[in-house]
C-alpha cells in the first residue's frame, strides 16, 4: 500500500526520529562505558596480587591483603567464566529476563517478592563487618576490570558490580538449598497441594517433589585411631550440576594476611565455600530440614485475618524489563503483596503467604569468610555459630585428629503441636515465628568412639558407628529432620561397618563403589519386576531375564546395568527415595527395553557404552550411576540420537585432604572437566575429564609459587 504523502512525510520523520534516538542512545551507552573503564582501571591500581595458573590452568592467586586476593579470584573467575558470572550477578539483581526474555521472568519476579534488594541495602553497612565488606568489594572490583577489558562480552547496563551484588547472590541462592523454589513453585499449581495442619497430623500427606537433576554429595571424615597409618583423612564429594551458576571452580588463595584456602568455590562467590587451609578442612553436604513455611491466609478483597482483626496487605509493584529483539526492551507490571508472615502469593485456590529460614539475614558470606580464616576446631566453630548460613551440613576434620558432622540450619523457634510440614493456618499470630535455636540445638557429632563419620544426605541420626549415632528422639518434630536414606548412605554405611581399620585404599574403593545396596530403593525395585509372569509376554521375559542376571553394579563392563538404570530413573527418578513408583515398573521395563533395542539390537550393551562423560570432543566411558557412591546423573531419562546416556551433574570437584601421622599435610583433587568452563579453544577446557572417568588423582601443590601474571596484564 502506497503511503499519501503526509503520511509519508510523518512516517520519515518518525524514522528519522527513531534513528536518531538510537545514536544518541548508543553515545550515551559509550560515555557511560568509557566512564565505568576510566574507574575500573583506576580501583585496580591498589590491588597487589598475582595469579599463578598451574598445570591444569587451576589459578593459585597471591595477595598482599585478604582483599587483594579476593580481587585475583575474581578476575580470575572471569577469565574462566565469565558469562556464568554474569548471569548470576544479574540473576540476583532481578534483571535476568532484559538478557534471557520471558521465561526469566519469573526469576526476576521471585527476586522482587523476596524483597533481596532492599534487605542487601538496608543491612549491608550494619551486618555485615568492614573486613568483609572490603573483600565482597575488591572481588567486585576484580569482576569490573574484566568488564572493562572486554566490553563486547559484557552487559554494560549492568555494570559496575558492586559489593551489595555479590552478597546479593548469597541471600537468593542459599535457601534454594534447603528447597525454598519448591515451596515457592507448587503455589503456582493448578490447586492446592498439601493439607492446612490444625494441630494434628492424621489426615495430612507429605507433597512429593518430582525427579530432578539432585543437590546430593557424599562425605567422609577418618579420625587417626580408626586409620591403618595414624593419619586424619576427610575425603570431599559434592555432587552438582556439571555446568552453570552451581557448578564447582577450583581455586588457591593465599594472602599474607594469613588466609590460606585451597578447595572449591561457586561463581560470584569471593571465597573457598568449602576445602582446607593448612590445619582443617570441611565438606558441605545437602540437608534438608524444614525450614520454610507455607500459611493459608482468610481474605476479603486485600484484607487479611490475623488474631481476629483484619489487616491491610503490603502492596507494591514488581518491574520486570523483558528483552524482546537486540536493545529493545518491554517493562511489564505485576503485583506484589506481603503480610506480616512475609511475601504473599495470590492464586485461584488460595492466598499464600511464605516464611523461610534467612528471610532476614545477609551475613551468609561473613560466616563462610570466618570458616576460611579458622585455625582449629574451636574457632572454626565459633565461626559456625554466626549461623548465618541457613542449611548445608558441614563435616570436618583436622591437623589435631579431630573429625566431626554438624547438621547446620538456622532453625525457627516454632509452636508444638503443628504439622509444620504441611501448610499452617495464617489466622494465628503464635504461629508466626520471629526467633532461631542456636546451632547447638541441632545434631552434631564430635570425634564419636568409632572413628568415623558419613552424610551422603541421610538422616543425621546415622551417619557414624551404631553405638555413636544419635537419638533421634530428642529433637523436636517441627525440626523437620529428615528420616530417608539415599541408597549412597545404605551402601557406605555398609562398607564402613564392615572394616576394621581404615586404609587410604579401602577409603577410595568405598568412595568409587558403583553398586546399589540391597535395601536400595533399586533393589527393591528388580525384586518386584523379578516376581511378574511374563511367560505370555517374550519381550518382557527377555528383558526380566536381563534382570536376573543384574548384581546391581554399574561398572563400565556390566551388561545388565543399562537396562536396570534406565527402568529404575523411570521409577524412581534421580532423588532414590522411598516414595512410590512413579512410573508403573511394567510399563518402564517395557519402554527401557524398547531404547536399548532400538539404539543397540540388544538389551545388553555395555554400560560403558551407554554411560558417556562427555565435553567438547571427549566423548568417553564413566562407571557408576544415579545415587551411587561414584554419582554420575544424565540430564535425561531417555537415551539421545546416539544411543548414550549424557553425565550432567553428580561427582564433580573431589578432594582427599589428610594428615598423616607425623602431622604432614596431603592433599589430591580431580575436577569433571576442567578450569576453562567456557573457553573450548583452551587446552584446560576437558583435560581433567579422561583422569576423572579413571577415577584418577591430580596431587595438589600447597607450596607458594613464583611467577604469574597481575590482573590486567597480558599473559
Amino acid at each position: 500500500m502506497k503511503l499519501s504523502k503526509p503520511w509519508g512525510v510523518i512516517a520519515a520523520a518518525i524514522s528519522i526520529l527513531m534513528i536518531v534516538g538510537a545514536l544518541v542512545n548508543m553515545g550515551s551507552k559509550y560515555l557511560q562505558l568509557q566512564a565505568f573503564s576510566r574507574q575500573a582501571f583506576a580501583a585496580a591500581e591498589s590491588y597487589s596480587v598475582r595469579i599463578v595458573r598451574d598445570e591444569f590452568g587451576v589459578p593459585q592467586i597471591y595477595g598482599v591483603t585478604d582483599p587483594d586476593t579476593a580481587f585475583g579470584l575474581g578476575y580470575a573467575q572471569a577469565e574462566d567464566d565469565w558469562a556464568t558470572m554474569q548471569t548470576t550477578l544479574v540473576a540476583a539483581r532481578g534483571h535476568l529476563a532484559r538478557y534471557e526474555g520471558s521465561d526469566a521472568a519469573p526469576t526476576d519476579y521471585i527476586v522482587q517478592l523476596l524483597r533481596i534488594h532492599e534487605l542487601v541495602e538496608a543491612r549491608y553497612d550494619s551486618d555485615l563487618s568492614p573486613a568483609t565488606r572490603a573483600l565482597v568489594e575488591a572481588y567486585a572490583d576484580g569482576l569490573n576490570l574484566y568488564a572493562a577489558e572486554h566490553p563486547r562480552h559484557t552487559w554494560s547496563d549492568e555494570l559496575p558490580v558492586r559489593g551489595q551484588d555479590i552478597v546479593a547472590g548469597f541471600v537468593l541462592r542459599t535457601p534454594f538449598m534447603y528447597g525454598l523454589d519448591a515451596d515457592i513453585g507448587e503455589l503456582f499449581a493448578d490447586e492446592r497441594q498439601r493439607t492446612v495442619s490444625m494441630g494434628s497430623s492424621e489426615t495430612a500427606f507429605r507433597f512429593l517433589e518430582q525427579a530432578a537433576l539432585p543437590f546430593g554429595s557424599n562425605a567422609f571424615a577418618v579420625a587417626p585411631e580408626r586409620s591403618d597409618d595414624g593419619a586424619t583423612r576427610l575425603l570431599i564429594n559434592s555432587h552438582q550440576p556439571f555446568t552453570g551458576p552451581v557448578a564447582w571452580y577450583e581455586a588457591r588463595l593465599h594472602s599474607e594476611e594469613g588466609w590460606d584456602m585451597d578447595g572449591a568455590t561457586f561463581p560470584g562467590a569471593p571465597l573457598i565455600l568449602h576445602g582446607f587451609n593448612p590445619d582443617l578442612a570441611w565438606a558441605h553436604t545437602v540437608n534438608h530440614p524444614d525450614l520454610a513455611d507455607i500459611y493459608v491466609l482468610e481474605t476479603e478483597g486485600d484484607r487479611y485475618r490475623l488474631d481476629g482483626e483484619w489487616l491491610d496487605l503490603e502492596h507494591g509493584q514488581a518491574r520486570i524489563e523483558v528483552g524482546i529483539f537486540g536493545p529493545l526492551r518491554w517493562t511489564v507490571t505485576r503485583d506484589l503483596w506481603w503480610s506480616r508472615h512475609g511475601p504473599v502469593v495470590r492464586t485461584p485456590h488460595g492466598d499464600y503467604a511464605i516464611r523461610y529460614s534467612g528471610m532476614d539475614q545477609i551475613g551468609q558470606v561473613e560466616q563462610w569468610y570466618a570458616m576460611n580464616r579458622a585455625t582449629d576446631f574451636d574457632s572454626w566453630m565459633a565461626a559456625m555459630n554466626i549461623n548465618a548460613i541457613p542449611s548445608l551440613n558441614a563435616v570436618y576434620a583436622d591437623r589435631e585428629g579431630h573429625i566431626a558432622y554438624v547438621y547446620n540450619a538456622r532453625m525457627p523457634v516454632r509452636e508444638e503441636g503443628y504439622d509444620w510440614l504441611q501448610y499452617l493456618p495464617g489466622d494465628r499470630s503464635e504461629l508466626i515465628w520471629d526467633e532461631y535455636l542456636p546451632l547447638s540445638a541441632m545434631p552434631i557429632y564430635r570425634d564419636p568412639a568409632g572413628g568415623w563419620l558419613l552424610s551422603a544426605n541421610q538422616t543425621p541420626f546415622d551417619a557414624a558407628e551404631l553405638a555413636d549415632n544419635i537419638d533421634a528422639a530428642a529433637y523436636s518434630p517441627t525440626f523437620g529432620i529428615q528420616t530417608r536414606y539415599s541408597n549412597r548412605a545404605w551402601r557406605g554405611l555398609e562398607l564402613l561397618r564392615a572394616q576394621g581399620q581404615i586404609s587410604r585404599e579401602s577409603l577410595l574403593e568405598i568412595k568409587f563403589d558403583k553398586v546399589y545396596s540391597d535395601q536400595s530403593p533399586v533393589a527393591r525395585l528388580v525384586t518386584e519386576l523379578l516376581a511378574d509372569d511374563f511367560s505370555n509376554d517374550p519381550a518382557l521375559a527377555e528383558a526380566q531375564s536381563v534382570l536376573r542376571r543384574w548384581d546391581l553394579s554399574t561398572d563400565t563392563g556390566n551388561r545388565e546395568a543399562a537396562l536396570g538404570v534406565l527402568v529404575a530413573v523411570r521409577c524412581i527418578g534421580n532423588l532414590h527415595t522411598n516414595d512410590p513408583w512413579l512410573m508403573d515398573p511394567v510399563e518402564a521395563l517395557r519402554e527401557a527395553a524398547g531404547e536399548l533395542m532400538a539404539h543397540y539390537g540388544r538389551l545388553n550393551p555395555e554400560w560403558g557404552e551407554v554411560n558417556r562423560l562427555v565435553r567438547g570432543e571427549v566423548n568417553i566411558p564413566v562407571g557408576g550411576g544415579p545415587d551411587i557412591l561414584r554419582a554420575i546423573y544424565a540430564s535425561s531419562h531417555d537415551l539421545n540420537e546416539d544411543g548414550q546416556l549424557v553425565a550432567a551433574a553428580g561427582d564433580t570437584s573431589i578432594m582427599l585432604v589428610e594428615w598423616l601421622a607425623d602431622g604432614t599435610q596431603n592433599a589430591q583433587a580431580i575436577h569433571q572437566f576442567g578450569s576453562a568452563t567456557l573457553d573450548e579453544s583452551s587446552p584446560h577446557y576437558a583435560d581433567q575429564a579422561p583422569i576423572f572417568a579413571a577415577e584418577e588423582w591430580r596431587t595438589l601443590d600447597t607450596s607458594v609459587r613464583e611467577g604469574g601474571y597481575r590482573p590486567g596484564e597480558p599473559h
